[in-house]
């Protein structure tokens, strides 16, 4: 298993970027990021908008233990853009149709602390494995805890130089 995204800095504030590509047309890859009951096949926690509009609170949780935090919407712009904070940091995805037809989604993690990087990054590679599959018509679940396949990513991304030290659950 290999990293798919980087690490860079914005504004002075660290941050992760994937870039992933779907034989999909935007509004399909878009649902998938903002519906509730697509979220949950690859976001690592329960979304829960008050609305998708600027502004609005979102309420995050997680099964394990419920609690995951607050966010609010910060942009919505279908089918092309949308933005969300959780717990102060940012999710921003970009979705673009290509030439051919094709759909390019560009995510961005912006986050408060750099030694979160490598374990962050590690984890969205797999929630994006997940919204792979649900794209693909075989949604399994998001993803969760140290895994195997986890660990195997966090690794490389330690060793690719991403900034590491946070700690890590489970």
């Amino acid at each position: 298993m290999s990293p798919t995204g980087s690490y860079l800095e914005i504004d002075g504030r660290p941050a992760l970027r994937f870039v992933r590509e779907y034989d999909h047309p935007a509004d399909r890859v878009f649902t998938l990021l903002t519906d509730p009951g697509e979220l949950r096949h690859w976001f690592p926690a329960t979304v829960a908008p008050e609305a998708w509009t600027p502004g609005a609170a979102i309420v995050y949780s997680f099964e394990a233990d419920g609690d995951g935090g607050t966010g609010e919407v910060l942009a919505h712009e279908p089918p092309h853009r949308v933005g969300f904070s959780w717990d102060g940091e940012q999710l921003w995805f970009e979705v673009e149709t290509l030439r051919d037809g094709r759909t390019r989604l560009t995510f961005t993690h912006l986050m408060d602390e750099r030694d979160g990087a490598s374990r962050n990054a590690a984890g969205w590679d797999l929630c994006l494995d997940a919204l792979d599959a649900a794209l693909a018509g075989t949604p399994g679940g998001a993803p969760g805890g140290r895994t195997p396949a986890w660990e195997e990513l966090y690794e490389a991304y330690v060793a690719a130089g991403v900034p590491s030290g946070a700690a890590i659950p489970g």
